[in-house]
């Protein structure tokens, strides 16, 4: 009987039931009610299930680091303020669609932290994409050639945090111009972005170019996004690969 059970289970794909049926008949089922045995299978499945959609989301977001908040140092000199921070992992920013911003010179832990933020939001469940943003760039225009490109764009938009990463490190043409506008014009009120750069918001209207199109940027941007400035020298002597 209990063996015909485990294979039903198996065809229902009831994996987290499965292991957590075998494990009680090799135990013995003893000292157990009903009602609390069944409840032990539901909770079973139900971490077998979280588990499996975290790691989805995890290799979907494609992060360049495999960082937590739990691995962020505030002991190193960049001005990270640790009550700030941490405000951001219950994901409320990401809940009420604001956007993040970190700057700083290289080497002093953005995209480790934006990395961090986004596995972050994956273990509460949130669709999370991450991209070095000049290749993004080069991607959709790829994709503009291919007929590709609104695929590409409906993906990002779906995503509940987009993690633009090491912006502005070349000054945009129009068309990656255009593609930017046209990212966060449609995730505008309706999903999350953090962006990362060397450059100070101040100085992005130069890297954007054409003034029109960098005021509705930025308009749509920086108005609604908390700040995270970061400072000092680089700390990639302390830890490789760090930023």
């Amino acid at each position: 009987m209990n063996n015909q059970t485990i294979e039903k289970m198996k065809e229902m794909r009831l994996y987290g039931m499965v292991r957590a049926m075998a494990s009680a008949i090799d135990m013995g089922l003893k000292d157990i009610t009903p009602d609390e045995f069944v409840a032990h299978l539901v909770d079973a499945e139900y971490d077998d299930r979280y588990n499996r959609r975290l790691l989805r989301l995890i290799k979907n977001a494609k992060f360049r680091y495999r960082a937590q908040i739990e691995d962020i140092d505030f002991s190193l000199s960049r001005g990270l303020d640790k009550n700030m921070f941490l405000r951001f992992s219950d994901c409320g920013f990401v809940k009420s669609k604001k956007n993040i911003i970190v700057t700083g010179p290289t080497g002093v832990g953005k995209s480790f932290i934006a990395s961090a933020l986004g596995n972050q939001a994956c273990i509460y469940g949130y669709r999370t994409l991450y991209f070095n943003t000049q290749k993004l760039f080069s991607s959709l225009k790829l994709a503009k050639d291919d007929g590709s490109y609104i695929s590409h764009i409906k993906k990002i938009d779906k995503a509940d945090l987009l993690l633009l990463d090491d912006f502005g490190l070349q000054k945009l043409d129009t068309a990656s111009r255009l593609i930017l506008l046209e990212i966060l014009e449609d995730r505008h009120g309706l999903s999350s972005t953090i962006i990362t750069s060397q450059f100070p918001v101040a100085s992005w209207h130069e890297i954007i170019g054409d003034p029109t199109i960098a005021d509705a940027i930025c308009d749509r941007m920086v108005n609604s996004s908390y700040r995270i400035e970061l400072g000092g020298e680089s700390v990639r002597k302390k830890f490789r690969r760090l930023d």
